[in-house]
């Protein structure tokens, strides 16, 4: 999917990494506060102090696993790039991070491995977090900070491994059903099936647990996690529909979207063109230019307005609508790539003629293209 490359998303550029922006977007200010807010009572009850050192530490925390979630990120872009798709941006958000890509992964081992090394990273942060952690001495405020980090780094690894999309385990997942059926929409279908199922567990999981153990059910947590589960909802759901609509890509043919149309010379008349048209067993007409270009079609309804008996006296110009150049695409086009070439043509008119090693073969319009994706 090698469209115009996507703008950059909006936020504060930090620096550039593998040619792509590192972005910390504007609604990572709002996840910083929030958790520095919800850790300063774990460093209050660590340190046994209040105030405003309180929440610098906690935001040191912040900070500290925010630089985690980068480090994920970036882990992905790399291995990425080196597989052959650059990154276009890594950004830092209210969830966390993601970072976007340019193409699609070309194998199944490409969406595993560059799904499974955000997580491996993290996993390699929290052991070093661990061995410094110890090393200072958990009853050392940095100590603390390190150990905290290991902890965090840890579940960001294991949250991230959970088998379900967008989560990347729900990547890995994916590849493994694409690389046995060798369908790659079947795969995304399957793991965002199952994403959506962890979006439900997470909330069940905070409601149920208390609510065996007799107690009832903290507020804060519930909360978290309802949006944590229509976040990862949200996200399942996107590439659940992302598959239908890159297998009704896959399936794009001219003779899958377009009308079957013949060609007539400029100097046709009307009579001319309908008997064309009813020798080729075809509907639409287009109008070719002396040097064969598809220059114009006939409007079935400005045609339909003249009656038979001048049908042989009007010229097929004055019941034509024109094709401006550039409105033509190449008829033995298919999937990823007619698409390209139809949104191409289509910024010149919605309207476009079809023709395969220089003869018409089709018209296709805009309207039944995003049908038939739709559909």
């Amino acid at each position: 999917m090698n469209a115009a490359r996507p703008e950059r998303p909006s936020g504060w550029v930090l620096g550039h990494v593998a040619g792509a922006p590192v972005v910390l977007a504007p609604s990572w200010l709002l996840a910083a506060v929030v958790l520095t807010v919800l850790f300063a009572p774990n460093v209050s009850a660590w340190t046994g102090q209040t105030g405003t050192l309180t929440y610098v530490v906690a935001l040191a925390f912040v900070v500290l696993l925010f630089a985690s979630v980068l480090v994920h990120e970036l882990a992905h872009g790399l291995v990425a790039r080196a597989r052959g798709q650059q990154p276009h941006a890594f950004v830092l958000t209210l969830w966390g991070g993601h970072t976007t890509f340019g193409g699609a992964a070309p194998t199944p081992a490409t969406t595993a491995l560059v799904a499974i090394v955000g997580p491996l990273a993290n996993i390699v942060l929290a052991v070093l977090f661990l061995v410094a952690g110890r090393a200072v001495g958990g009853d050392v405020l940095l100590g603390m900070l390190l150990l905290s980090g290991a902890v965090a780094n840890g579940f960001v690894a294991a949250f991230n491994l959970v088998p379900g999309l967008p989560l990347d385990g729900g990547r890995v997942l994916e590849a493994g059903v694409w690389a046995a059926t060798g369908d790659r929409h079947r795969g995304t279908v399957v793991a965002g099936w199952a994403g959506r199922l962890v979006a439900v567990g997470v909330v069940l999981v905070a409601l149920g647990n208390p609510l065996l153990a007799g107690r009832t059910p903290d507020l804060v947590t519930v909360a978290w996690a309802a949006l944590v589960g229509a976040f990862l909802w949200s996200g399942a759901t996107g590439a659940i529909r992302g598959a239908r609509t890159g297998r009704a890509v896959d399936a794009l043919t001219v003779q899958r979207v377009g009308s079957p149309a013949t060609a007539v010379g400029a100097r046709a008349s009307l009579a001319e063109a309908r008997a064309a048209a009813a020798a080729a067993g075809v509907a639409d007409v287009v109008v070719v230019a002396p040097d064969g270009r598809p220059a114009a079609y006939v409007d079935p309804a400005a045609a339909a307005s003249v009656p038979p008996a001048l049908a042989g006296t009007t010229a097929v110009g004055a019941v034509s609508a024109p094709l401006p150049v550039g409105t033509t695409v190449d008829g033995a086009l298919v999937g990823q790539a007619l698409l390209h070439a139809l949104s191409a043509a289509s910024a010149h008119g919605p309207v476009l003629a079809a023709t395969v090693e220089g003869r018409v073969v089709a018209l296709v319009r805009a309207k039944d293209v995003v049908a038939a994706l739709r559909g």
